[in-house]
């Protein structure tokens, strides 16, 4: 098993989105919720790559029909 917990600085440079976005996204349960560990908080990364895989396939990309 290659999981990783990612801190929120590894899912924004994964994602490319910042970190208020993928908050605001959290909150309207449209993005994973993170592992919470005392006071700090991790992303599994095999939920952040889901979430990315979903929306590649679900939506279409600029210039395709």
């Amino acid at each position: 098993m290659n999981e990783k917990l990612m801190p929120i600085s590894a899912v924004t440079e994964r994602t490319g989105y910042a970190t208020s976005t993928i908050y605001e996204w959290m909150r309207e349960g449209k993005f994973p919720r993170p592992v919470k560990n005392g006071r700090s908080v991790r992303w599994p990364s095999s939920e952040v790559d889901a979430w990315i895989r979903e929306k590649i396939t679900c939506c279409p990309r600029s210039g395709q029909q």
